[in-house]
């Protein structure tokens, strides 16, 4: 007999904490080849190592930078001021994210601005999408409705792709132990900002293509 599946409940402690925890995963990398790069002029000052070593830290320093800010909207607080965001900064944003992963990035949405929730979410679901090809492929973002009642979609095409492991129990918000650890949180993160902003996310996996769609309840 399956195990009934129970609530996630965090404590804003863990939750900041999981949060932080999401955010150094993605600026780890690039930070860490940027003191790679400064170790290698240290060692070698021939013209040949500079500029090899001043190229990994030019796009490293660019991948940090694009890393941390999709991270200020997609899950962070950026923005709070105000109560929307402009989808076209949110389409810099993820492109610059996706800029040096193996996919083709397609963003046909109208430019409007937009509850920052939704925003965050569907930023959020871009973030899903990749982790469904991690051979590469394409991501095709659009929207139906309007600024009040949007209907995001994110498609995401590639070989051999896969829905991440319990995608549908994290979003929402359950599992068999009642708790989530980092590689879930990104999960359950995107399914609590659509129970915030009261929409609701469908997933569905046919014919090589993994489909996100949120719309409002």
């Amino acid at each position: 007999m399956t195990e009934a599946l129970k609530t996630i409940d965090l404590t804003p402690l863990d939750l900041a904490a999981l949060l932080c925890s999401r955010v150094c995963h993605d600026a780890v990398g690039p930070v860490g080849a940027i003191v790679n790069g400064l170790e290698l002029l240290d060692e070698d000052d021939s013209a040949e190592t500079r500029e090899m070593a001043l190229e990994l830290i030019r796009k490293s320093a660019r991948q940090a930078s694009a890393r941390l800010q999709f991270a200020r909207i997609a899950f962070g607080a950026a923005g709070s001021a105000g109560s929307s965001v402009d989808t076209g900064y949110a389409q810099q944003l993820t492109e610059q994210f996706v800029a040096d992963e193996k996919v083709k990035l397609s963003w046909n949405t109208p430019r409007l601005y937009v509850e920052k929730n939704r925003v965050k979410l569907l930023m959020n679901l871009v973030v899903i999408a990749l982790s469904s090809i991690p051979i590469g492929g394409t991501i095709e973002v659009t929207m139906q409705g309007d600024a009040e009642n949007p209907i995001f979609h994110v498609d995401a095409r590639g070989p051999k792709p896969r829905i991440p492991p319990h995608l549908i129990d994290l979003l929402q918000g359950k599992s068999e132990s009642g708790a989530v650890d980092a590689h879930g949180f990104q999960l359950f993160y995107t399914g609590e900002i659509a129970r915030a902003c009261g929409m609701k996310v469908d997933v569905s996996l046919e014919d090589g293509l993994v489909r996100l769609a949120a719309s409002p309840k």
